[in-house]
């Protein structure tokens, strides 16, 4: 869920001519620094969520240069993927409303 909300974020933050696509590393900084610093995504947790989500088709990817001249692949969202992340938003939403039911005062 949160790897496609933060390339979600991205897409919607510019326009499709300027680039709504990131690569791992971004995706994990942006993570990080989104949640202050309190989410930290592992590479050995990051790449293969990543490729899962290829195979199930909710990103494309595409291998390009980063602006340090190193290979990357760059993801960006799919129709799929956007409906995959309006699925996880809504069960996460069912999840955090139950959780504060039982936490609530007696």
């Amino acid at each position: 869920m949160l790897i496609l909300k933060t390339l979600a974020r991205r897409a919607a933050g510019r326009a499709v001519s300027s680039g709504c696509e990131m690569h791992g590393f971004e995706i994990a900084e942006a993570i990080q620094q989104t949640s202050a610093d309190v989410l930290h995504v592992e590479e050995g947790s990051l790449y293969p969520a990543l490729q899962r989500m290829l195979m199930k088709g909710w990103l494309e990817g595409e291998w390009r240069k980063t602006r340090d001249n190193r290979r990357a692949r760059y993801y960006k969202l799919t129709a799929a993927g956007h409906r995959q992340l309006e699925h996880e938003l809504a069960k996460y939403e069912r999840v955090a409303q139950a959780i504060a039911r039982v936490l609530a005062p007696a």
